[in-house]
Formats: C-alpha cells, structure tokens, sequence
C-alpha cells in the first residue's frame, strides 16, 4: 500500500520541532531542525509540584506545547493557522476538507491511541505532533518524525489520539501555515531566538525554572529519601528520567539539538564564538546523560545507598553553574 501523494518525510530527534519541519519542507522552506528548535526558543527547564503527571511533579526540559512552533513561524514571518474544535465530527470533516485542498496539516495526537506505535511504547501523552497529508479509502497517511517512512491510520483511531483527554488535551487541534514569506529573515530570527532563551534560563523572577529550577532541584534531590521515604524518592526520580529520557528527547537529547543550533549559528551570523559554545553545550547534554544514568540505577534498585541521591545533587549543582555561564556567554557573545 501506496501514498496517494508523495511528501517529503524526514525522521527527526523531536515531534514539534520534526513536524514544523515537514510543513514548511512541504511549502518550499527547507531548513534545518535545530534551527527550528533554537529559533523558537525550546530549551528550558522547569520542576513542579503544582503540575503533576500519574500524580508525580513534572520536570520539563523545554517550553510549553505548540510554543515552538508559534515563537519560530512569527520570528521569520510565517503566518499559521490554529483550529480547535469541540466535537469529533466537525474535526474530522475540517481535517478531510484541508486534505482534499491537497494541504498538509499538523495534529496534536495522544500517543497511546495512535495502533502504529508499539505497544511498549505506547502512554498517555497528549503533546504529540504528526503531519497528515493524504486520506485514502481505509484510513489517514500520516509522517510522523518518530518512524523512519510515513504509516497509515484508521480514522477511529486518529479521532481518539485528536479527542484524548487529561493534561494538554488537543480537542482536535490542527494547525498549518498560510502564508510564507518569499525571502524569511533567517539570521534576524536566529538572533531574536537567542536573546529569548537566554531570559528564559537566567531572568525568569521568583519562579525555580530555568538554571535557577536546575539549582533548586540539585538542593533538593539529596533530602528525598529522609523526607518523602524511599519508594516516593524513587519514583520522583523516574519521573525525571522518564521525562528527560523517554518523552520528546528530553534533557540532553535538547542540550544536543540546541548545541547543533548554535553550530549552525555560528555560520550563519559569522561568530566563532558560538562554535566554541556549542561544543560546551554538547559537553553539558553528556553530563546530563550521566544524571540519568545514576538516576536509571535508582529506580532499578542498583543503587540503594543515600549517596547515590548526594551524586545526583552535585550532578544538578554543577549544571546549573555550567549552563548559567554558558548562557551568560552566548548573552555576550549575540
């Protein structure tokens, strides 16, 4: 089974950020994933107790859902359109009417819905982002930047995955540009793109988010076990792991992609400096695979002892202190 029509599918390292791309790829604008990540200012940090997933608090490693694209198609003047809608049905035949226009549109899914997953992989998670760009007799083609080719899905369960409920619910959210511009100031965006992620990890007030949320996690990861008991302790640390780990490409895994966005930079804007930040950045994602590989051996019961919790507070202390001079630099250096 065939494809009605022919997209340009790309597998990616993040759903948003892969799916943005695909759109635009699909309009004539080509451009890379990590200058779409950096451009829409993704990388952040966060750790609350007032935001909770399966009654966990919630760490995020980068800004809200649909934030990226939102921040990267106005920084190059790309105009977009975002339709929610309160009945399955209304979405469906919207959907099916943009389909059959011949354009491709961005969905915000829940993965457990979606039959091509693996079942292993398969949770209740709503910031989901794919591309559909045909309908055949049986069922929606779908690019979706996880897989390597393009799957097809039954309409059933792509209704399920737009109509999910919980935490970021997408009531059927779908979205695609309007208008693109002929010649986008790519270099001007880059620039905006910086200057924005620097505030959020260093000027954010009041708030634990930021390199300030990484400082206040590593002071308060190494009391777990005395103050929330060892079974609660462990499953906090999951949660991060998890987080970091297992949904998008989490903590490192955007430490990389944004350490490849300030290589591209560099290029652009004619700044070595960027160059010299980006290998740090890439050193700072390894050290944050080493936070998750002593938390890994926590949850797995390896590591019982109460200094493996003290590891991972001096872990988070030293990042906090290295991204802090890191986004200083970059601060300067724009």
């Amino acid at each position: 089974m065939s494809a009605p029509r022919a997209f340009p599918h790309r597998h990616s390292g993040h759903c948003e950020t892969g799916t943005l791309g695909a759109l635009l790829r699909d309009r004539g604008l080509d451009l890379s994933e990590p200058l779409w990540f950096g451009v829409g200012s993704g990388l952040f940090f966060l750790h609350t107790g007032l935001l909770k997933v399966g009654g966990l608090p919630v760490t995020a490693y980068r800004v809200a859902p649909l934030a990226i694209v939102r921040l990267a198609t106005r920084r190059l003047g790309i105009r977009m359109r975002y339709e929610r809608f309160r009945d399955p049905e209304t979405a469906t035949r919207r959907l099916e009417e943009l389909l059959s226009q011949g354009l491709a549109v961005g969905l915000q899914t829940c993965v457990y819905w979606l039959p091509y997953f693996p079942s292993t992989m398969r949770f209740q998670f709503n910031g989901h982002n794919l591309v559909a760009f045909a309908r055949d007799d049986v069922g929606y083609w779908l690019s979706d930047t996880v897989f390597e080719e393009v799957v097809h899905c039954a309409p059933e369960a792509l209704v399920r995955a737009r109509f999910a409920r919980g935490a970021f619910a997408p009531r059927g959210l779908l979205y695609y540009p309007e208008s693109i511009p002929d010649d986008p100031d790519i270099e001007d965006a880059i620039r905006a793109g910086i200057r924005s992620t620097c505030r959020q990890m260093l000027d954010i007030p009041l708030l634990p988010v930021g390199v300030r949320g990484i400082r206040a996690l590593g002071r308060d990861i190494g009391r777990w076990p005395a103050r929330l008991g060892v079974d609660r302790a462990r499953a906090q640390v999951a949660q991060i792991v998890r987080m970091q780990e297992e949904i998008g490409t989490g903590g490192a895994g955007f430490r990389f992609l944004f350490a490849a966005f300030l290589a591209e930079a560099g290029l652009r804007l004619v700044l070595p400096a960027l160059e010299d930040l980006s290998r740090e950045m890439t050193a700072i994602g390894d050290e944050w695979r080493q936070f998750a590989l002593v938390g890994a051996h926590i949850c797995k019961g390896t590591r019982t002892d109460a200094g493996a919790y003290g590891e991972l507070a001096a872990l988070l202390t030293q990042l906090a202190g290295r991204e802090e001079r890191l986004f200083r630099a970059l601060r300067a250096a724009i």
